[in-house]
């Protein structure tokens, strides 16, 4: 490795990252091409589950959208037992159910802070659920790409952390 305030290559589009200030945590890299690294502080708590986003998409057209409710609790929960912040999943669910138009926003923004909290900057911020706000009522056209972005993240994330 290289000594402190150095810069250390990225195996993922050439990428510069801060070299790891703590030794033994080796960078592993995304198959998605989303940047990720645990070059940092290893995660306090469990890794969540990797989900294929067309089976999540088709699962949500076949039970008339209660497969998303599932989606944000299990998500929220996950990232909630994994770094000990965030909603957890049971406000996740009730904002779903109450105040849906907010979901979007806050499961964009929360995926990005475990980037954020890696000391990268997030693929997904909370303004990509502008995407499902602005072009959502468009043939699901907005919702499909916030969901494949959203996802996507969330899942290069998990990889990263060791997950399959």
């Amino acid at each position: 490795m290289t000594e402190n305030n150095d810069v250390t290559t990225s195996p993922i589009q050439g990428q510069n990252w801060p070299a790891p200030q703590q030794p033994g945590y080796p960078m592993i890299p995304a198959t998605t091409g989303y940047p990720v690294a645990t070059a940092y502080a290893p995660a306090a708590g469990p890794v969540g589950k990797v989900r294929s986003t067309g089976t999540c998409f088709a699962l949500c057209i076949v039970t008339l959208g209660i497969y998303s409710l599932y989606w944000y609790y299990a998500t929220h929960d996950e990232m909630k037992r994994h770094t000990g912040d965030g909603l957890g999943g049971g406000l996740a669910l009730v904002l779903a159910i109450f105040i849906g138009i907010a979901s979007p926003f806050l499961s964009s923004s929360e995926v990005g802070k475990l980037y954020e909290r890696r000391g990268m900057r997030g693929p997904v911020s909370g303004v990509t659920g502008l995407w499902m706000l602005l072009l959502g009522w468009f043939f699901l056209v907005g919702a499909i790409v916030w969901f494949v972005k959203t996802n996507g993240a969330l899942n290069a994330y998990w990889r990263s952390q060791g997950a399959r």
